[in-house]
């Protein structure tokens, strides 16, 4: 499995099928490019700088997407077809398990007219071909973190540290230690002045908390992940 960071929330998870979440890309200036072409676009929250670009690429290349119901009733008024479902349940895509989870944070869609009910931020667990990746969204801490983790036992986790909007390295390093994840992957940092940090600060505290390895990357570097369960795994 190959997983690429745009900077600030965005992924590409190329498995199975190609996933991007939160494709913000036009306006993010850490972004390396704006030519993507996915299978399945996840969606977090409403924030132009989490649906991003989602409607130009789905008209584009006419990919799926999913995202909490609100949102898939405004896309749908887009012409856009989106699979709508709600935290704490699972649906199948392309056979990719996406499962709805909590985030703390607020969520209106910003592209929208104001009487479009944005719904609630959340998480996903993905979970493609044996392989659990968390995308945490924007999110405070919370204490039911450690639920998921004791539930879904993601391999990977991506989470926010840039203070101000989300959680900071301190809470992202507790929440690790409650996940228990073999890689952490820092987001949501750097990408304007208001959300500057450290990631090698969340490292080292981190390093104090668990064993997780933490994988700080760069806006358009791409990683590979073999999960030892699965040895087709690319």
């Amino acid at each position: 499995m190959k997983i690429k960071w745009h900077g600030h929330s965005c992924f590409e998870i190329n498995g199975t099928k190609n996933i991007i979440i939160d494709p913000f890309l036009k306006n993010n200036p850490k972004a390396t490019t704006t030519e993507v072409t996915p299978d399945i676009i996840a969606i977090t929250h409403g924030h132009a700088d989490h649906m991003g670009d989602t409607t130009t690429i789905a008209k584009k290349h006419h990919c799926k997407i999913v995202a909490i119901h609100e949102i898939a009733k405004y896309l749908a008024t887009c012409n856009i077809e989106c699979e709508g479902m709600n935290k704490g349940g699972t649906i199948a895509i392309e056979k990719i398990n996406f499962t709805m989870t909590e985030a703390i944070h607020s969520a209106s869609i910003e592209e929208a007219e104001p009487h479009f009910d944005g719904g609630c931020p959340a998480g996903f667990i993905i979970e493609d071909n044996n392989t659990r990746i968390y995308h945490a969204g924007d999110t405070a801490l919370f204490r039911d973190m450690q639920l998921i983790g004791e539930l879904y036992k993601p391999q990977i986790a991506m989470l926010p540290m840039g203070g101000r909007y989300t959680m900071g390295p301190r809470e992202a390093a507790i929440a690790t230690s409650w996940l228990q994840p073999e890689i952490a992957i820092p987001m949501h940092y750097n990408t304007f002045p208001a959300i500057k940090q450290s990631p090698r600060e969340f490292k080292e505290l981190i390093a104090r908390e668990c064993n997780t390895k933490v994988v700080i990357m760069e806006p358009g570097e791409t990683i590979e992940y073999q999960n030892p369960k699965n040895p087709k795994n690319l």
